[in-house]
């Protein structure tokens, strides 16, 4: 006789998810440290039974890959246990109040990856191994800087579908923004900081750059599409003198249907401006990263399976585009169909109050496994 949903959902259990997503965020993982974490999460599974495969991505780095019958899969549960570095390694820990589950990565994406394992745990206690569906859980490594860890199962496994679950506070986005990283460089002529008109100042010359690029209508944020954020902005540090050299990172996140190289080709066509402007300038740009974004429409069946989930749930329904970058670019490029949805708000990730509804994590545990009962019609 074939499992309902409602019996499925009464095998998810609230506290051992609770308890799992806290020890999760006491765990510092940061990008390129995440063997504790990998080897806890391994040690769970392990004692619930499952066959867990450690994916070598480099020394001392590897993902988990666990599958949850004896058929290939067909979707996998997608997680980075990764975080950025703590604001303050004495205050990374996770704090349990009214509600919400405080700490770094708890809400990328640490609370995904719980819901995703206590999702493994309830399939495997609900259903018998020849009525379980052909999914798979892959717990990632380096999302947060490289995507090594992803980049790595896709040299090998290319499934038709996976569930990302970074912050969309549920909202299940098969759109996602793409991504450029702009570096530029000026150089100057260091002299005493006391003589200026015998030297050429690095920095001034990079704030008028990026005042110059800042006002191209492309970056004019009441009207384009293009999210532009100044991440970096650093200079020689000398003591007392006009500095000679200034480096400032850019990141772009484009919408889906943005081209990175005609950003790209926009912005040097707009630098070379700026030579005509800035007396002596003297300025390098990089390109070192694009991510070109996608769209893939509602038409397929994990849409329909959320359009008649979600007013079960209580949740409101509708979909939206990830802004951020994320792995499901980099699945997307490789022919795998990515869907983004995950508890927690992406305006509360990379900052000292991130955090996540606990009572998202709880249902996101609850769509993950209606979206692997569907795993045999994709």
């Amino acid at each position: 006789m074939p499992l309902n949903l409602e019996d499925l959902w009464k095998a998810v259990d609230p506290e051992r998810l609770r308890r799992l997503l806290v020890e999760m965020v006491d765990i510092y993982s940061p990008s390129g440290k995440e063997e504790d974490i990998q080897l806890f999460l391994e040690e769970q599974l392990h004692g619930a039974g499952f066959a867990v495969r450690r994916q070598e991505v480099e020394e001392e780095r590897y993902n988990l890959v666990v599958p949850l019958g004896w058929r290939e899969p067909r979707l996998y549960l997608v997680g980075h246990v990764d975080t950025i570095a703590a604001w303050d390694l004495e205050d990374y820990g996770a704090r349990d109040a009214q509600g919400l589950i405080h700490g770094l990565g708890s809400a990328d994406m640490k609370g995904g990856c719980a819901a995703m394992v206590e999702t493994f745990l309830a399939l495997a206690t609900a259903l018998p191994p020849e009525q379980r569906p052909p999914v798979g859980l892959l717990l990632v490594v380096g999302e947060e800087e490289n995507g090594d860890g992803s980049a790595t199962f896709l040299e090998s496994t290319r499934p038709p579908w996976v569930v990302i679950g970074e912050p969309t506070g549920l909202n299940p986005c098969f759109a996602h923004y793409g991504y450029l990283e702009a570096g530029f460089v000026t150089s100057g002529r260091r002299t005493h900081s006391s003589l200026p008109e015998l030297g050429h100042n690095a920095v001034e010359s990079m704030l008028r750059v990026l005042l110059h690029l800042g006002r191209d209508p492309l970056f004019e944020r009441s009207s384009s599409e293009i999210a532009y954020s100044i991440r970096e902005l650093t200079s020689s540090r000398a003591g007392f003198v006009v500095p000679d050299r200034c480096e400032a990172w850019i990141d772009l996140h484009l919408p889906p249907t943005g081209d990175p190289a005609e950003v790209e080709a926009a912005i040097r066509a707009r630098a070379e401006t700026a030579e005509r402007l800035i007396p002596d300038l003297d300025l390098e740009l990089q390109f070192n990263f694009a991510a070109r974004g996608y769209d893939l429409g509602t038409n397929n069946p994990l849409a329909r399976t959320l359009a008649a989930l979600y007013p079960e749930l209580g949740l409101k329904g509708g979909t939206d585009a990830f802004r951020s970058h994320s792995d499901g670019n980099l699945f997307f490029e490789a022919g795998v169909k990515p869907l983004i949805l995950g508890p927690g708000a992406l305006e509360v990730a990379h900052t000292p109050d991130e955090h996540t509804p606990f009572a998202e994590v709880l249902a996101a545990a609850k769509i993950y496994a209606a979206l692997c009962m569907q795993a045999d019609s994709l």
